[in-house]
């Protein structure tokens, strides 16, 4: 099958040129999926290379590649919890991870009431969090 390539002469009204290119081939690197989905939308970068045999690219068969990159959207480690003294973030594996917050130490800083304020938010980040097991004896 030759390979055809269909440009548009001109710019359409909102300034894409469109083109259709026939019989290529696309190798996929992506890091959500093994394979792609139908339907799903991929972010990444997607580019015309010469990758593949000499045979292939004399023969006017275009070849290119996709890489999927992260999503500036998605945050590598989500913040689940905000408070005065500490956050906590959930790990990629799914676990919690407490923060402290800078402590700013003056003349009126008490180590009790920071200790207090932490233990205060520490169980309310959690309470909600993290469920309790029922132990049934």
């Amino acid at each position: 099958m030759e390979a055809k390539n269909i440009h548009s002469k001109k710019a359409n009204r909102q300034g894409w040129h469109t083109n259709t290119d026939l019989g290529c081939d696309v190798k996929t690197i992506l890091r959500s999926d093994r394979k792609m989905k139908v339907g799903k939308d991929y972010q990444g970068v997607f580019r015309f290379d010469s990758e593949g045999t000499i045979d292939e690219f004399l023969s006017c068969d275009p070849h290119y590649t996709f890489v999927e990159t992260l999503s500036w959207s998605m945050k590598r480690n989500p913040r689940v919890f905000n408070g005065k003294f500490i956050s906590v973030t959930r790990q990629d594996d799914g676990s919690l991870r407490p923060n402290f917050k800078p402590m700013k130490v003056g003349e009126d800083f008490s180590v009790e009431r920071y200790a207090l304020g932490v233990y205060n938010e520490l169980c309310m980040a959690l309470e909600g969090l993290v469920e309790e097991e029922s132990v049934t004896e």
